[in-house]
């Protein structure tokens, strides 16, 4: 099994045609919501759309990438891209790095310089890792995706494939937020023997799709506004993920029709789910935003990153042994203190083998993007003791 050199490249008739439906945008009639309470704000909406329309340039984006190995492989009919920038240091440590919905592999560019080069950072070379970030199946450039069934514990399946038998990795490390947290929990679940170790910026059980999430009995006294912030997204915050896990085709055809659509859905999410006080360029500038629904758009996957909800829920995971805890590889956790949900440390120890634990000062649901020199000195710490 092998990986061949890959180049992105959106040809400029795509581009052409992006900009002219841009340009006969038609928004919906927005009032009393400056605050986003109902939903993305048709004021700011009109200011990014004019600017992705007008002013972005995505051949830059797309320069950035390119200047990253970038390289795609099948496996199991599923086609795969993914980035492989190799360490510089005496030992580099193999790291597979997993997004989520609504990001891209694009989300983890701030990190992958200073942890595989950490001395042109300001740090050790000592601390090096060969990083490799994949794009999920059917996101971004692993496109098209054309196999059902495939959700999280089915693409822990196929990371374990793509290090060990592509890119020859006996054993290696993983880390990720969002889906890339969960797939990450499986694959220190599933394949403890082959993982260094396992950091993690959201922690939810395996079954969080199809079992009660942990409630007040896990919780001390002292933790309830924990408790609270979990209830409220459950309450106010899953909507999406509702629609995404039972009709996502019929949502699929009006986001891949119009970049407007597909612009309100997820910068919505990037506002809300990040530690940004509202203001969502506090933490993503125009060209980040841009940059994920270019992706997005370019390559048509909207459709085939909500059906991961709907293959989630549908093929509901299942344990590989009964053994405690369950999640058996050396775990670390950063907790952000926006991110969606928050579960304590109690349970973590319960439920992982925890190693690690760091309560970070800000940042929320999207770490790499948000935080990353605190996200990437953790992560070094962590590994550092597991070398």
């Amino acid at each position: 099994m092998s990986a061949t050199p890959f180049t992105v490249h959106v040809p400029d008739s795509e581009l052409a045609d992006l900009r002219a439906r841009l340009a006969r945008r038609r928004l919906a009639p927005d009032f009393a919501n400056a605050d986003w309470r109902y939903g993305a704000s048709g004021d700011y909406l009109e200011g990014l759309l004019r600017y992705w329309e007008q002013d972005y340039d995505w051949r830059r984006a797309e320069a950035a990438i390119n200047a990253l190995p970038n390289f795609k492989t099948t496996i199991e009919g599923v086609p795969i891209h993914f980035l492989h920038v190799k360490g510089k240091g005496p030992k580099p440590l193999p790291l597979i790095l997993s997004h989520g919905w609504p990001w891209t592999f694009w989300d983890w560019h701030k990190v992958i310089g200073p942890l595989s080069d950490p001395a042109a950072h300001g740090g050790d070379s000592a601390d090096a890792f060969d990083v490799v970030v994949p794009s999920l199946p059917g996101y971004g450039f692993s496109s098209p995706l054309t196999t059902t069934g495939i959700n999280f514990w089915r693409t822990a399946d196929l990371w374990v494939k793509l290090m060990r038998e592509v890119l020859g990795y006996a054993r290696f490390a993983a880390g990720g937020g969002d889906w890339g947290a969960i797939l990450t929990a499986q694959l220190g679940h599933k394949y403890a023997e082959h993982l260094i170790g396992c950091y993690l910026h959201l922690m939810v059980p395996l079954d969080v799709f199809n079992a009660p999430f942990p409630g007040a009995e896990v919780f001390q006294p002292e933790e309830q506004a924990m408790q609270r912030r979990n209830e409220n997204f459950f309450a106010r915050e899953t909507g999406y993920s509702a629609l995404q896990a039972t009709k996502p085709q019929s949502l699929a055809h009006a986001l891949n029709d119009s970049p407007t659509g597909l612009a309100a859905w997820i910068t919505e999410k990037r506002r809300t789910w990040s530690d940004c006080g509202g203001d969502v360029e506090r933490r993503f500038s125009k060209d980040d935003l841009c940059t994920t629904l270019t992706i997005y758009w370019a390559t048509q996957t909207f459709g085939t990153s909500a059906r991961y909800y709907y293959e989630c829920v549908n093929n509901p995971w299942r344990p590989s042994h009964d053994r405690s805890p369950v999640v058996e590889a050396p775990t670390g956790v950063g907790v952000f203190p926006n991110e969606v949900v928050l579960l304590p440390r109690r349970w973590a120890e319960q439920y992982y083998n925890l190693q690690h634990w760091t309560e970070m000062q800000s940042g929320g649901h999207f770490a790499p993007m948000e935080e990353p020199a605190a996200l990437v000195d953790d992560i070094r710490k962590f590994y550092r003791g597991l070398r």
